[in-house]
């Protein structure tokens, strides 16, 4: 299973080939690529540059947090966009269309249909209600203890989840590149994502995700106009002669990996049945709805219009990134697959693992000094995210859990800062010990478990805190918990962990993502157990909600707001 792309959300999905390429590069497999180390360090050299300024400019909470609300919309939208298009996205959706064809557009298409989920329902409530985190939102009107408490563990257990899998493709990355162990390479990665964060705070950290996002554009860009110029620009030729050089590749004696009778331009290669293509297309679409460092952004910009514009932009890079991964992996089929250089016949795998087609690509089409700009962009898209992902968990540690469900928000801001910055230390160091121990274990399933959690858990109880009148606090944490149980539940008990990696003989659970029937229970638990609540504080709860309906509608009384 190592060796191949799996087939569900809780392995490729996620987005996270670069949690399956953490398998297949075990050892290096290639020579040092001196174009890439000498880009990797100038990429971190500007970007700790970035992390001084921003360090030298951020004096408040607001700061720390939110960049000052002073990014602009196109900014910020460039910004989410980076930090939304992981080295998984890159490598992962060209490498599942190298191998499965029309189907890898499932996640194209799933992790983009999120982004108007977010742009019509979401993102200028979340400016006009918040100030930094989404539990701002969610504790709005409700009971601050409880709800801050459920609201940052779902942050955190997502955050944590997703970081062991960006760090240990982050390691094997650098390893495979530059030939360092890989304990050292975790440990690089860790200290720079904990020093854009504690120090340069969420400015450094959205000119750190603007630079990727521009750098990995290009890069993705030049990639695909490259492969369509070998046909000259004809894409009826370039699809035709892709399917006749898939057909005649030596890894289509391999039909795990590619599979010469397959039509990979039909669907049904890699999802077969409808109760896993929509829970899959659930997980996607609403994962993105729910990832905490991903709605932080909103709280960067000036007002509910910039935010609205943020998403509109973001919306944008994403989908062209998204029909670019689509020509890359095309393109490696065309131009890598029928390439005995970068096959691992032996293996039956490209060299590298079969997450490496965009890389390979690269190379076959720019030769070693493309090769060495890729390789670097897909390390600064690692740190990118990382970053987010700490900012994210941090803030959920200070500002929730400290701030406001210990001392009620009567705290000094210079204190919450500090706590913040060491909680991202605390978070950086779990994350490289976890990184470490994780090394040599497929962790693929961590990140469709993220992505599960997300949607099961801080998708319900942020949409229904929104918009729907009767919930109330106990319906909220009974929904949270038992979407968090029965995520990971049906996660462990699923063939990606019981059978895999535990190695039991059959799954529990018969689907290897759990959205449908997590967000289903969420969902109804909190319809309930609000239902069934007729407490004070619930009366109380309800009638609060047509004060934050204005608010949220309007924005009015949002300026300077001091939040819950």
């Amino acid at each position: 299973m190592r060796r191949y792309l799996l087939p569900s959300l809780a392995s490729a999905s996620s987005l996270l080939p670069m949690a399956v390429w953490a398998a297949d590069a075990a050892k290096p497999e290639q020579k040092l690529n001196m174009t890439a180390i000498i880009m990797f360090f100038c990429f971190v050299a500007v970007t700790l540059g970035i992390t001084y300024w921003a360090a030298n400019r951020t004096k408040t909470a607001k700061d720390f947090y939110a960049a000052g609300g002073g990014i602009t919309g196109f900014q910020n939208g460039l910004a989410i966009a980076g930090d939304y298009m992981s080295a998984a996205s890159f490598l992962g959706i060209s490498s599942m269309v190298f191998l499965k064809g029309f189907d890898g557009l499932i996640y194209s298409i799933g992790w983009l249909v999120g982004w108007p989920v977010i742009l019509f329902l979401m993102a200028e409530q979340l400016r006009n209600l918040g100030r930094y985190t989404f539990a701002d939102i969610v504790s709005f009107r409700l009971s601050r203890i409880p709800i801050r408490t459920l609201s940052a563990t779902g942050t955190l257990v997502t955050v944590i989840f997703y970081l062991i899998a960006q760090m240990v493709g982050a390691g094997q990355l650098i390893r495979t590149l530059f030939g360092l162990p890989y304990e050292t390479a975790v440990m690089i990665v860790g200290a720079l994502m904990i020093l854009y964060v504690a120090f340069g705070g969420m400015l450094a950290t959205t000119w750190v995700q603007i630079i990727k996002a521009v750098l990995l554009l290009s890069g993705a860009t030049f990639i695909a106009l490259f492969a369509l110029n070998t046909v000259g620009f004809n894409l009826e030729v370039f699809f035709t002669k892709a399917l006749a050089a898939m057909k005649s590749s030596a890894l289509a004696d391999h039909k795990k990996v590619m599979d010469a009778n397959i039509d990979i331009f039909a669907p049904g290669a890699l999802i077969t049945d409808p109760v896993s293509a929509i829970s899959l297309g659930m997980a996607l679409m609403f994962g993105t709805a729910g990832l905490p460092h991903i709605l932080m952004r909103f709280f960067t910009v000036a007002n509910a219009k910039e935010a609205r514009k943020s998403v509109f932009y973001a919306t944008g890079f994403i989908g062209y990134f998204y029909i670019l991964t689509f020509i890359i992996g095309f393109g490696a089929v065309l131009l890598v697959a029928p390439n005995n250089q970068y096959l691992d016949l032996a293996k039956g795998t490209l060299m590298g693992g079969n997450n490496m087609a965009a890389v390979h690509l690269a190379h076959a089409t720019g030769g070693d000094l493309f090769l060495g700009f890729i390789s670097a962009v897909a390390f600064a898209t690692i740190l990118a995210v990382v970053s987010g992902l700490t900012l994210a968990g941090a803030s959920a540690v200070s500002h929730d859990i400290y701030a406001n469900a210990m001392h009620g928000g009567n705290v000094d801001e210079a204190v919450e800062m500090r706590i913040s910055k060491f909680a991202a230390l605390g978070i950086g160091i779990i994350a490289i010990y976890l990184g470490i121990v994780f090394e040599k274990q497929n962790v693929a399933f961590l990140v469709g478990l993220a992505f599960a959690i997300a949607a099961s858990i801080n998708f319900p109880i942020l949409i229904l805190s929104i918009y729907w009148k009767n919930l109330t606090t106990k319906g909220a944490v009974v929904g949270g918990v038992l979407g968090l149980v029965t995520t990971v539940t049906m996660v462990v008990l699923s063939k990606t962990v019981w059978v895999d990696v535990l190695k039991n003989p059959a799954p529990l659970f018969p689907y290897k993502d759990p959205a449908l029937f997590s967000m289903s229970i969420a969902f109804f638990s909190c319809w309930l157990f609000s239902k069934l609540d007729n407490s004070a504080q619930a009366q109380a709860e309800r009638a609060a909600f047509d004060a934050q309906n204005v608010r949220c509608q309007t924005g009015i009384g949002a300026a300077g707001a001091s939040g819950h």
